[in-house]
């Protein structure tokens, strides 16, 4: 009787059990593949923090030496200053050209400074200085970084006492954060003149008519808006640069997909910031002066 029922029980077990689900299928390496890259980016963006953090004790508690700031000053701000100024040069003709046709069949060819001149100060100055020095410098950052970090001199300067977080990223991060305003207003600057060489000059329009209508169309809350901007680019492409170097994986291969990435995430970062911080700013700007009355 004992081995009948438990022949009728083991048939029964067999009947009900679940069918087992295959270990290796679609679904669960798609599932798999979404959790490791969950995981992977929130860990990222804590380190990124925790970096980010280590940065700021160290700038607030102790600064840099002096000759550590200004050859990173240097070759932030005086060796990007040729690009920068070609660049906005470029810029503010390539305006001209592409608006003149367009204001010209309307008759309005001699507000075409108001155009080049308040796309050149609230946007294109501020965004295409931040995108040259984060392919100038952020990627020469990445790399310089990277390769220390892959021949272990960084490792070396803790072995002898010194942070190198203090000692490599807080000088970058000054001459990005403080520098990147000055390269702003010369972009601005070098634009203006090009959209005004090529309107003026090429195109035959009045100057007085020009220089009139460019003078009251932008007012000093743009210039303000452009440079305020630019602070947090250079900030954050300084950080984004020194965090891929420190981070860099081994061998040549390595350090040259952490310049590339630097450049990358910082161009994104750059574009990101600026939707956020066009949309604070102009809420600010109405709130206070809802008839768009300069601020100044």
């Amino acid at each position: 009787m004992s081995e009948q029922q438990s022949t009728t029980e083991s048939v029964l077990r067999i009947q009900t059990a679940k069918p087992e689900i295959p270990i290796d299928t679609p679904m669960r390496r798609w599932i798999m593949q979404w959790g490791t890259a969950v995981v992977g980016g929130v860990t990222a963006v804590g380190d990124l923090a925790m970096f980010t953090w280590q940065m700021f004790v160290w700038m607030f508690t102790r600064m840099p030496r002096r000759d550590t700031v200004l050859v990173n000053f240097y070759q932030v701000g005086v060796l990007s200053l040729p690009v920068v100024a070609l660049t906005g040069s470029f810029i503010g003709m390539v305006l001209a050209v592409q608006s003149y046709y367009q204001f010209h069949t309307i008759g309005l060819e001699t507000h075409l400074g108001v155009v080049i001149n308040t796309s050149l100060v609230r946007e294109l100055g501020p965004v295409l200085a931040a995108t040259m020095l984060a392919g100038r410098v952020g990627g020469a950052m990445a790399a310089v970084l990277g390769t220390m970090r892959v021949t272990e001199q960084i490792d070396a300067l803790t072995t002898m006492g010194a942070d190198p977080i203090h000692y490599l990223v807080v000088p970058r991060f000054m001459a990005c954060l403080l520098l990147i305003p000055a390269l702003t207003i010369v972009a601005d600057f070098m634009g203006i003149v090009g959209g005004y060489f090529y309107s003026v000059i090429i195109l035959g329009i009045d100057r007085a008519a020009y220089l009139h209508h460019s003078r009251e169309g932008v007012v000093a809350f743009d210039l303000f808006n452009g440079i305020f901007k630019s602070i947090f680019f250079g900030g954050v492409i300084a950080i984004i640069s020194c965090y891929r170097g420190f981070n860099c994986q081994p061998g040549a291969e390595g350090v040259g997909k952490a310049a590339t990435e630097a450049f990358v995430y910082s161009f994104v970062m750059i574009l990101a910031i600026d939707l956020f911080l066009n949309i604070v700013l102009d809420w600010v700007y109405f709130s206070f002066y809802p008839e768009g009355t300069s601020l100044f």
